[in-house]
């Protein structure tokens, strides 16, 4: 099968490139380089230096292809609250743009890249599909946005879709083999590990005193190489034309103090860290019921225990 994968470049999307080419996918990759970088790319994969906002770019992407998983966007959660036009832009925009292009080629089949934020404050946990959408930042916003385009499109132009709905991906490839580092990370785990590498002075926790054993915020952590495998899983599913929303979890819950403990014992190094303000808009908790994926996917996390997507990262970082 023939893939275009858009976001390749980055820290996901290197990972599932390389998966797809492993499995024996035919891959083209676009990507603005603006995140990723393309030595992470793997060298069995087409790449195209380009924006999906750009339909030049684009269709110089499409001969052939089957499916797009759709990776490409701005994932800062403060920074979407900061500059909007820039998230709508690219999230957004660049979401219909990609549409406007695979309906133009007779392409009907999309695997898309979303977030827990799509749900916002949990009303209940664990967290499963049938949850209310309330994104409280404009980054849940324009993911959510997106998922309701590729609703549209799918009555509209009979485009089936995928959204695989991401909690807290973390971890590397097992062999070392994709080495990108992420560029100004914002998530708890490679901030760690750049602490612990030396590369920053000490990691911000925000807040201390939630209704939670120690009083930081509870996540689930799901490794990449779940991911990868979630992605292959659902580039067999959508063959058959069906559309569907599904989160993808760890079904384990840590809190930040257990992330860094267990990072300081794998790493061997000490990691200070300053207790600040809480962040608006943070739950105490947040985490997936991964019981659909199981059962529409025929998948669960296998690579996700804390300690396995620690001592994985930390053999980059280091």
């Amino acid at each position: 099968m023939k893939v275009l994968v858009t976001g390749g470049a980055g820290y996901i999307g290197s990972h599932v490139v390389m998966g797809l080419c492993e499995s024996g996918h035919e891959v083209v990759v676009i990507d603005n380089l603006s995140i990723g970088e393309k030595s992470a790319v793997d060298s069995r994969a087409t790449f195209i230096e380009g924006s999906i906002q750009k339909k030049e770019d684009l269709s110089q992407c499409f001969e052939g292809v089957d499916t797009v998983v759709h990776l490409a966007a701005l994932k800062s959660v403060n920074e979407s609250m900061q500059f909007p036009q820039k998230y709508s832009e690219n999230n957004i925009t660049g979401t219909l743009s990609l549409l406007e292009t695979m309906h133009e080629n007779n392409v009907k089949h999309i695997i898309f890249s979303s977030t827990a934020a799509v749900y916002g404050e949990p009303e209940y946990l664990p967290l499963d599909e049938k949850h209310p959408l309330k994104p409280i930042n404009f980054y849940g916003y324009t993911k959510l946005s997106a998922e309701n385009l590729l609703e549209w499109y799918k009555e509209l132009m009979g485009i089936s879709y995928i959204s695989l709905r991401y909690f807290n991906a973390a971890g590397y490839d097992a062999s070392g083999r994709i080495k990108y580092l992420e560029k100004n990370p914002q998530n708890l785990i490679p901030i760690i590990m750049e602490v612990a590498a030396g590369k920053r002075d000490k990691v911000d926790v925000f807040g201390d005193n939630y209704d939670t054993p120690d009083g930081t915020g509870i996540r689930d952590y799901i490794h990449v190489s779940d991911l990868v495998k979630a992605h292959l899983n659902a580039l067999e599913l959508i063959q058959t034309n069906q559309s569907a929303l599904i989160n993808l979890g760890s079904d384990q819950q840590y809190s930040v103090m257990d992330v860094i403990k267990i990072a300081e014992k794998i790493s061997g190094k000490d990691i200070p860290y300053k207790i600040v303000q809480r962040r608006k808009g943070d739950p105490a908790k947040i985490y997936a019921s991964t019981a659909y994926a199981k059962k529409i996917l025929n998948w669960s996390a296998e690579h996700s225990s804390l300690e396995n997507i620690i001592e994985t990262t930390w053999r980059i970082y280091k």
